[in-house]
């Protein structure tokens, strides 16, 4: 590899890191070769597969030049930073060398905006065109679809790539309109229609006739930039929700804002809201696998998400006639609201309990969390915890433990090179570095 191709890697592949809609899951296409990748090389990401695989991709722009001057894009005409770009048989052998060498088992490509959207699309679209026709390239393919390209170059994407997605971008077009004036909803949302609309016609299409082509098998996605505008989470979820429902999309990816330029228009934040974007990605999972709708985690009443408990929880505490929940009689719908019961969990109490009652040693085998759990269940007839509490003593007892209070010192992982030993205390229990993985169950 020649250095003017390592610069522009290095250089692409660090402007892609800011689209967090790299997802694989969802990709049937065959693959003969089926090595688990490296992350050894600029640009490679891993990516999950439905059955739990680990997918590493080939993550780049096919180039930073843009012509639009969106004020939260780091990749915006006005940006002074170092541009390159590209050629279409650049991007199919880099993709081709890594894919021997098993660094990568597919290609996500993005890219800003050339002259025009055509004149971008058509260009990813050969790039798809000539791995799967001249390289014969089975792996994982994800393209960016261009807001404003013809229907035929989406259509033809379609063909070639595993998925397609339109970053939709902001929460409402007038935030749009004011960060990125040159963009409009209607741009956005007319792409994913006509994927939406080829989606179906190809399931109908290949129901019956066997020998039709795929078309997108791993359906389309899109990403929101989440803490560049004021828009609250109760508005971000209900959008998301109607996207779901409206367009049929797969996902929908949140990415703190990142700062990257000093833009009047943009709020000044010391770091990304990772707490607020994990907790949208958790009501997000509660809209697709938990049975929730969207008024039902936020209401106007309650605009934005409690970055100190996971929104299940928050639930839940407010919604205290709902429970306690027999683990024994109550359905699985029922049991699946229940702070620290997952889904796997929620299924092994089901079929379980048909041949025994469930006693709270099944329940620790099967997973539940019993410090959220058991504010909120009975079991054989017996509440776990017998005490009836108020919302705030149950959230603090979830928080903070039995005969603790918010000013109790709360352990840390002592610095090696620390000269004395360091606490915190537990207001820090928020902070997203200690709760980013804190999962809703």
């Amino acid at each position: 590899m020649n250095e003017r191709i390592i610069e522009k890697l290095s250089i692409l592949a660090d402007a892609a890191k800011y689209d967090a809609s790299c997802s694989s899951s969802g990709g049937k296409r065959k693959n003969e070769n089926k090595g688990l990748g490296n992350a050894e090389g600029m640009g490679i990401c891993h990516s999950y597969t439905e059955d739990g695989r680990c997918v590493s991709l080939l993550k780049i722009l096919l180039t930073n030049h843009c012509i639009f001057d969106c004020a939260y894009c780091v990749s915006r005409k006005s940006n002074d930073v170092k541009r390159a770009a590209f050629t279409v048989q650049e991007v199919v052998d880099l993709t081709m060398n890594f894919y021997r060498r098993n660094y990568i088992e597919g290609l996500f490509l993005s890219s800003g905006i050339f002259s025009s959207a055509d004149y971008t699309m058509e260009r990813l679209v050969r790039i798809a065109k000539k791995l799967r026709l001249e390289e014969k390239f089975n792996g994982y393919i994800h393209l960016k679809t261009i807001p404003g390209a013809s229907e035929e170059l989406i259509q033809e994407a379609g063909l070639y790539a595993d998925r397609l997605s339109v970053n939709i971008e902001l929460p409402s077009d007038q935030s749009l309109q004011q960060l990125a004036p040159e963009k409009n909803y209607a741009e956005i949302l007319t792409p994913m229609s006509q994927i939406q609309t080829s989606l179906a016609a190809n399931r109908e299409e290949r129901e019956l006739f066997r020998k039709v082509p795929q078309f997108a098998p791993a359906g389309q996605t899109t990403q929101l930039v989440v803490g560049a505008t004021p828009e609250s989470d109760h508005q971000i979820i209900k959008l998301a929700d109607g996207l779901y429902k409206g367009y049929g999309l797969k996902r929908v990816y949140y990415s703190g804002y990142v700062p990257v330029s000093g833009d009047q228009r943009l709020p000044q934040v010391v770091q990304p809201p990772l707490m607020r974007e994990h907790r949208l990605y958790q009501s997000d999972w509660l809209m697709r696998f938990y049975g929730f709708d969207a008024d039902e985690i936020l209401d106007p009443a309650h605009p934005h998400l409690d970055l100190e408990i996971d929104p299940k929880l928050a639930w839940a505490l407010r919604h205290r006639h709902v429970f306690p929940v027999d683990v024994n009689t109550a359905d699985y719908e029922l049991i699946l609201r229940v702070p620290g019961i997952g889904m796997k969990s929620a299924k092994r109490m089901v079929a379980a309990r048909r041949f025994a009652p469930l006693t709270l040693d099944h329940l620790h085998k099967f997973g539940v969390v019993l410090r959220r759990a058991r504010y909120f269940i009975t079991c054989r007839g017996l509440a776990l915890e017998k005490r009836e509490y108020d919302e705030q003593t149950v959230r603090r007892k979830i928080l903070y433990g039995d005969g603790q209070t918010r000013s109790a010192l709360v352990k840390r992982q002592l610095d090696l090179f620390a000269p004395e030993p360091s606490i915190v205390t537990a207001p820090d229990l928020v902070s997203p570095q200690l709760d980013l993985f804190r999962q809703a169950s």
